[in-house]
């Protein structure tokens, strides 16, 4: 499984990127695909998921700003940053998992970072 993300860079406070994540390999469809991210000294943190159903979940730090959707022909996820700011700086990672409920296991699986810098 490959997860390749891209789209990252430097803008300013206020503006707009767009994240894309595209999976390939053995596998392309998962339980979930979403995207993390780590700041400098910080843990690595949930910045929004997808489930298969289409349910969406966000941190509460980025609620109305990001926009996390799927584009299942192309094998592709995409995370809609606005209005960023500089506390949104971090590397972002593209992740995706499998969950087996008979056996209680979470598999997951990462994609290179991507940095973001927001800054004036």
């Amino acid at each position: 499984v490959q997860l390749q993300a891209s789209g990252g860079g430097l803008v300013q406070p206020g503006g707009s990127l767009r994240l894309s994540c595209a999976a390939s390999g053995s596998r392309v469809s998962f339980d979930a695909m979403g995207w993390y991210r780590q700041a400098p000294g910080k843990q690595r943190e949930l910045v929004a998921a997808i489930i298969s159903s289409g349910t969406t979940n966000y941190a509460d730090s980025v609620k109305g700003r990001f926009t996390i959707s799927r584009d299942n022909a192309k094998n592709t996820v995409y995370l809609q940053m606005s209005n960023l700011k500089a506390e949104d700086t971090a590397v972002y990672y593209c992740n995706a998992y499998d969950y087996s409920m008979r056996r209680g296991v979470r598999t997951d699986y990462w994609g290179q970072g991507t940095q973001v810098t927001v800054s004036s």
